[in-house]
């Protein structure tokens, strides 16, 4: 599955018309034509560059190691550094053609770098059969389609998790929440747990754009129309009353502790420094909480009905449309996203395998409780999921950035539902673009 091709394919030549643009940049890479590695043997060095903690790197570097032991002749050059930062980096280094041949991204920035032409359309490899996505669930993969290109690869399958403290609930005799369960029904069970574990039952999720999202899903509407926003001002109004009234029921943290929930990283969420006894996260996050906490933790789905959520990509890895070595780009990531040992490796790090047949060996062979439950759940809703969105537009990370600044204005108090939902509104319009 992972020979190169020694002759010349429709899609080397359609990969090289592709790159001409970006290559005039570029030139003193190569032409892009000469293919240093398609089964001549030669010495190529493969630039890569992502986020993570160090975990992440660790686990990370051992996979290409592994790549590079069955490929003697290709090495890389490894750059990684903590998500803070990382695509002010990544922005630089492409802007003066330097971008790593491969490069982790997300769906905050996946059409951005799509509709730059930064990233390579990696449909002809999967046509001639050299990108092997053929047990990725459907959605999966067509969620790294930007304008009928293949852009990215999902390194991972991954969903919205919302995460208990069984622990707490089971010493004070409370249940625990269950997958389908409504809003308005989770925001009565987290006012219970409060006045009776006299610990918030949860996490304010107005600022989380998961949770938004989701929500809008339910409601038969969307974050995103094609380029422009799927929802109406009148909709965050009715998603900042919902969390206002549950915050006058005492379900929530106070305000201050709120605010350290929107923005701490995911080792100290409120559901293990003991601050809330539930956090609103990714379901693949599991085995990190639990290493912040010696309480027995569960995950569920968020609330309402799960077909508002999807099997979404975690994060993709990427091929730099000007690389010298796109061939061998291609091919790593073939074997990153294919290869039952290096999912022995990775993990559920960057989320659940996306090849289903490496996944289900997967499930079989890990200890870490936790990673089976994260495994567990998502498995339980992938017959639930409803069809994934289309990637987020340019601008998907202001929307983001621009929810949380407007959510917080009406958590503190300082405005109502109603002015901070104008605000927000006429704020994410303007980041993508929308007159």
């Amino acid at each position: 599955m992972l020979h190169r091709k020694t002759h010349a394919t429709r899609r080397r030549v359609l990969a090289a018309a592709l790159a001409l643009p970006v290559l005039a940049s570029v030139a003193a890479c190569g032409d892009g034509g000469d293919d240093d590695g398609s089964g001549s043997g030669k010495a190529v060095e493969l630039s890569v560059f992502w986020w993570g903690a160090e975990e992440r790197a660790s686990l990370t570097e051992k996979a290409l190691a592994l790549y590079t032991e069955r490929h003697p002749n290709v090495t890389f050059k490894k750059t990684w550094q903590a998500n803070q930062g990382y695509f002010d980096k990544l922005a630089t280094l492409t802007a003066g053609g330097n971008a790593p041949d491969l490069f982790q991204i997300d769906d905050n920035y996946l059409a951005e770098y799509a509709t730059r032409n930064v990233t390579l359309d990696l449909n002809p490899y999967r046509s001639d059969g050299e990108l092997d996505v053929s047990k990725f669930p459907e959605s999966l993969y067509q969620y790294g389609v930007v304008d009928g290109e293949l852009a990215g690869v999902a390194m991972g399958e991954n969903t919205q998790g919302l995460v208990f403290d069984k622990t707490l609930l089971d010493r004070h005799g409370l249940p625990a929440p269950t997958t389908g369960m409504g809003w308005e029904d989770h925001i009565a069970w987290a006012e219970r747990v409060s006045k009776t574990a006299k610990v918030p039952g949860t996490q304010d999720p107005s600022a989380d754009y998961k949770a938004f999202w989701v929500w809008l899903r339910q409601q038969g509407k969307d974050l995103y129309k094609g380029k422009q926003l799927g929802f109406t001002e009148q909709d965050v109004t009715r998603w900042f009353e919902l969390w206002k009234g549950a915050r006058d029921r005492g379900a929530t943290p106070p305000p201050d502790v709120i605010h350290e929930g929107n923005v701490t990283d995911i080792s100290k969420q409120l559901v293990v420094t003991g601050k809330a006894a539930t956090s609103w996260v990714w379901a693949n996050q599991m085995p990190e909480l639990k290493k912040n906490t010696d309480d027995e933790l569960g995950v569920v789905a968020y609330p309402g009905d799960p077909s508002g959520q999807w099997a979404r990509a975690s994060m993709y890895l990427s091929v730099f449309r000007g690389s010298p070595h796109r061939d061998e780009a291609v091919d790593v990531i073939n074997f990153l996203v294919n290869d039952p040992d290096v999912a022995q490796v990775l993990g559920t790090d960057r989320g659940l395998p996306s090849n289903m047949e490496v996944r289900r060996k997967l499930a079989d062979a890990v200890d870490d409780p936790a990673m089976k439950q994260s495994i567990r759940v998502e498995d339980d809703l992938a017959d639930k999921f409803g069809p994934a969105p289309s990637v987020p537009p340019a601008g998907h990370s202001d929307v983001k950035k621009e929810l949380l600044k407007a959510a917080e204005e009406v958590q503190y108090g300082r405005q109502q539902p109603a002015q901070a939902a104008a605000m927000y509104f006429a704020a994410a319009k303007s980041a993508v673009g929308q007159g």
